[in-house]
C-alpha cells in the first residue's frame, strides 16, 4: 500500500540530522513530561520513534485518503451560503481523518492536548499533506497560527483556545484588505474598545483570507484612532462562536480550490486583544508571517514532490517511437533536474526548520525563567540563522515548485493539458506559492540585508569547511569558485553606494546566495547518504553553476547608467 512517508526516504533522512538531538532536548525540557503523560518520550530514541510513527500514519492518510480525494475536492470546491462556508464533501472526509489521527495541535504542549512535536516533524507532515492536496494543506496547516497565540497571548487565552485547536478546530489569519495587500501598514479594519462590555469591537472588511470562516481568527486591526501606519495596529483574537463576521463571498481562484479564500465583513464583532497594543504588525504579524512562510516552503516542496512523481510515472509508462519516453535524453534531463531541485530545496527547508526549532524552544524556556549565558548566545545564533534562511526557503522552493509543475506538464505533452491528468491541478496549485505570504520579490527584500552585510558569505565559508566524500571534492571546489564570484558581485554593489542599483541587483544576489547554500547542503547530504542524494548533488551543482554564472555576468556588467533602459 502506498505511503507518502515510507515511499520517500529523503524525508526520514532529514529527521536524523545531528541537530535533532539538541532540538529534542530543548523541546522536551529534559523529558520532564515522561511521568505525567503516557505518550511522552522517555529519551531521544523514544522521541524520534514517536515522530516516525506519526509520520508513518500521516503518510498512509495522505496516500490513501487525501490524495485520492484531491480531484473531487478540486472539482467541487467549497460553497458559500448565508454568510457561511461549507467545505467540499471530500474535504470533510480529510478533516475527519486528520482529527481522528490526532494531527492537530502538533507543536503545542501536552498540557493543552498537543503532541509537543518540534517544528521539523510538523514540517514533514505539512509537506506530505501538500503533496496529497495543496488546497487541503492550506486548511490543515493554518493550525500553525496557534503558535502566535501561544507565544504572545496570556495564560488564560492559551488555556481557552489552544485545547480547541488540539481537538481539531480550525484557524485563520485575517490580515489583508482590499487596499492593503503586501503593504499591511495600510490596514484600516477598525478596533474600538467597548467600555460597557469590556471587550473590543471590530468593524470593516478583510479580503483574500484563507479559510476565512474558521473557528478562531487572528486579526490585524487599527486600534489607535488617527494613525495610518504600522504603529497603530494591534492583534486581536476573534472567536466564531461570538458571531459578528460573515463571509461575503468565496474567491473564484485559479488553483487550491479546496481552500476557501474569503472576503469577510466585520460588523461590531466581539474580539479580545492578543499581546500588547500597537505591536500587531511590528512584532506579532512578523512572527506569524515567518511561520507561514516556512509553511509555504513545505507546501512548495510537497507540490514539487507530487509533480516529480507524476512526471516520472508518465515517462515510465508512455511509449513513443518504440520505447518509453524516459529513455530520451530530453525527458530524463528534465526529470533529473526536477529531482535535483526537489532534493536541494528540501535540504534548505529542513535546515531552516531546525534553526527555527532551536530558537523557538529556547524562547519557550525563556518564558519560564532566565536563560544562562550559553543559552542566550545559542538563542541569538539560531534566531539570526532562522531569520536569514526563511526567505531563502520560501522564495526558492516556491519558484522551484512552479518550475517542476511546469515541467511535469511538458513531460506529459498534450495529455498534460487535459483535465483528466493531475499535473494540470498541480500546475494551478503551484502558482500561488510564489505570491502569498510574501511574494518572491518580498522574500528578496527580507533577505538582502544578509547579502550586503556579509552574513550569507560567512555562512557559505563555514559550510565550505565541511568534509565531503572524495568523489564530491571537485564539486565542492566548483562551489568554492561560485562563492568567490558571488562575494565579488556583492562587493561591487555595496561599493557603488547607489540604492536603486542595490535594489535592482538584489534578486540576482539573493538567488546566487541561495543556489550556493543549497549546493553545499546537498553535497553534505550526498556525503552522508550517496544512495539517496549523489545523483541529485551532481546534477544540482552543475545547474547552480550555470545559474550563478548568469547572475554574476549580469551584476558584473550592470551600471547605474544602464537603469534608464529598464525604466518605463
Amino acid at each position: 500500500m502506498a505511503n507518502f512517508y515510507t515511499d520517500h526516504p529523503e524525508i526520514k533522512f532529514e529527521l536524523n540530522h545531528p541537530l535533532m538531538k539538541r532540538i529534542v532536548e530543548l523541546k522536551e525540557h529534559d523529558y520532564r513530561d515522561k511521568d505525567a503523560y503516557d505518550y511522552a518520550p522517555q529519551n531521544l530514541e523514544d522521541a524520534l520513534d514517536n515522530y516516525d510513527r506519526v509520520l508513518d500514519l500521516t503518510g498512509d492518510i495522505c496516500a490513501n485518503i487525501i490524495a485520492p480525494n484531491a480531484e473531487d475536492v478540486d472539482a467541487e470546491g467549497p460553497h458559500c451560503a448565508n454568510g457561511r462556508v461549507e467545505y467540499a464533501s471530500k474535504t470533510k472526509e480529510n478533516l475527519d481523518a486528520t482529527v481522528k489521527a490526532g494531527l492537530n495541535g502538533v507543536t503545542m504542549p501536552r498540557r493543552f492536548g498537543g503532541l509537543n512535536f518540534p517544528v521539523t516533524p510538523y514540517t514533514a507532515i505539512n509537506e506530505m499533506i501538500a503533496a496529497a492536496d495543496a488546497g487541503f494543506e492550506n486548511i490543515w496547516s493554518l493550525q500553525d497560527c496557534i503558535e502566535t497565540l501561544y507565544e504572545f497571548g496570556n495564560e488564560d487565552q492559551r488555556s481557552r483556545f489552544v485545547p480547541r485547536i488540539c481537538a481539531g478546530e480550525t484557524m485563520s489569519m485575517d490580515l489583508t484588505e482590499p487596499d492593503a495587500g503586501s503593504d499591511l501598514q495600510s490596514v484600516m479594519l477598525k478596533a474600538t474598545y467597548d467600555e460597557k462590555e469590556h471587550c473590543w469591537r471590530l468593524n470593516g472588511c478583510k479580503r483574500f483570507i484563507t479559510n476565512g470562516d474558521s473557528d478562531i481568527h487572528l486579526v490585524l486591526a487599527r486600534s489607535e484612532e488617527g494613525t495610518r501606519d504600522g504603529r497603530g495596529l494591534s492583534m486581536f483574537i476573534y472567536d466564531k462562536r461570538d458571531g459578528g463576521v460573515n463571509v461575503r463571498r468565496i474567491e473564484n481562484k485559479l488553483g487550491i480550490h479546496g481552500s476557501p479564500t474569503c472576503e469577510l465583513v466585520y460588523k461590531n464583532a466581539k474580539a479580545e486583544l492578543c499581546g500588547d497594543r500597537k505591536l500587531g504588525l511590528i512584532k506579532y504579524v512578523m512572527a506569524l508571517m515567518n511561520g507561514a512562510r516556512l509553511g509555504i516552503a513545505a507546501q512548495s516542496v510537497g507540490i514539487s514532490q507530487a509533480a516529480y512523481n507524476e512526471g516520472l510515472a508518465y515517462a515510465k509508462d508512455r511509449r513513443q517511437f518504440g520505447q518509453n519516453i524516459i529513455n530520451f535524453p530530453a525527458v530524463y534531463d528534465m526529470l533529473a533536474l526536477m529531482k535535483a531541485k526537489l532534493d536541494a530545496g528540501r535540504a534548505l527547508l529542513y535546515m531552516t526548520s531546525r534553526y527555527v526549532d532551536i530558537y523557538k524552544a529556547l524562547e519557550d524556556i525563556q518564558r519560564e525563567g532566565a536563560l544562562d549565558k550559553d543559552q542566550r548566545n545559542e538563542l541569538k545564533k539560531y534566531s539570526k540563522l532562522a531569520d536569514a534562511f526563511t526567505p531563502l526557503a520560501k522564495g526558492m522552493n516556491s519558484e522551484y515548485c512552479n518550475q517542476n509543475s511546469y515541467d511535469a506538464i511538458q513531460i506529459h505533452g498534450g495529455s498534460g493539458f487535459m483535465l483528466e491528468y493531475a499535473c494540470q491541478r498541480l500546475y494551478r496549485d503551484a502558482r500561488i506559492t510564489s505570491i502569498y505570504e510574501g511574494t518572491t520579490q518580498l522574500q528578496t527584500v527580507a533577505a538582502i540585508r544578509y547579502v550586503t552585510n556579509g552574513f550569507y558569505g560567512q555562512v557559505i565559508d563555514e559550510m565550505l569547511q565541511n568534509e565531503v566524500s572524495e568523489g564530491l571534492k571537485p564539486l565542492q571546489a566548483k562551489v568554492a569558485n561560485m562563492a568567490e564570484r558571488y562575494k565579488a558581485c556583492v562587493g561591487k554593489i555595496v561599493a557603488a553606494g547607489n540604492q536603486e542599483l542595490h535594489d535592482f541587483a538584489a534578486r540576482h544576489l539573493y538567488e546566487m546566495a541561495a543556489d550556493i547554500i543549497m549546493c553545499l547542503l546537498i553535497l553534505d547530504n550526498a556525503t552522508k547518504c550517496a544512495e539517496l542524494f549523489e545523483k541529485s548533488a551532481r546534477v544540482y551543482v552543475r545547474f547552480a553553476a550555470s545559474e550563478v554564472e548568469k547572475h554574476a555576468s549580469f551584476v558584473e556588467d550592470i551600471e547605474v547608467a544602464d537603469l534608464d533602459n529598464y525604466r518605463k
